[in-house]
């Protein structure tokens, strides 16, 4: 299982189900199964970072992240999420794949500083909140949170735009942070708000290594 193809991988995270109602206010956005994949595939055969390992996934919605990483030889896979419908369906999720070490926490992600995980993961992964609209500033808030809960390293993705700034807070958090990978994230017109159909933003695949500066 956990040498995987990335398109056998693809594949079964086609059957994911996502958001049945999505929450502006939460900015959920659905990770596609094809960025999903692209990333998991790329932390466990570049750098052995899900097999055998201990993986938290933050703000991990419906469970795509999640999923990927279990599939990929996770020993344990812990997701984090405020929505309560989000988590439920993460839940059907894991019970219609019917996979082990896998399992959600209905949390607030921001309040997770100073608690039990601290330091608890080999690896965190995450699809932050852009931060764009009210919720300005949320993909740092989330990344710090990330940086306190990983002793190996963290991978997420930010808006190409911010990767100065990325860098530079990266460094001042104790993380050496390296682009993996540039991505055109394609987001559905799940909101009203989208006039067109749907529209791609330019977003970076980083990955910070834990105490490197």
């Amino acid at each position: 299982m956990a040498r995987m193809k990335l398109r056998k991988l693809e594949d079964y995270l086609q059957g994911v189900d996502g958001f049945e109602q999505p929450k502006i206010l939460l900015e959920q956005y659905p990770t596609p199964p094809h960025i999903a994949a692209c990333m998991a595939h790329h932390m466990q055969s570049q750098h052995e970072d899900i097999e055998g390992k201990l993986v938290g996934d933050l703000g991990c919605g419906c469970g795509m992240l999640s999923i990927a990483s279990t599939l990929l030889g996770a020993q344990l896979t812990v997701g984090f999420e405020l929505d309560g419908d989000a988590v439920d369906t993460f839940r059907g999720n894991v019970v219609e794949m019917e996979l082990p070490n896998v399992d959600c926490v209905r949390a607030d992600v921001l309040q997770l500083i100073g608690s039990k995980w601290e330091k608890s993961f080999d690896t965190v992964l995450m699809n932050p909140p852009f931060g764009t609209k009210h919720n300005a500033g949320m993909d740092m808030r989330f990344l710090e949170v990330a940086l306190r809960l990983a002793n190996r390293a963290v991978y997420s993705l930010h808006k190409t735009s911010t990767r100065a700034y990325i860098q530079k807070k990266a460094q001042e958090w104790g993380a050496r942070g390296s682009v993996v990978a540039e991505l055109r994230y394609n987001i559905d017109a799940s909101y009203k708000f989208h006039k067109q159909k749907s529209r791609d933003i330019e977003v970076d695949f980083w990955r910070f290594e834990i105490g490197k500066e």
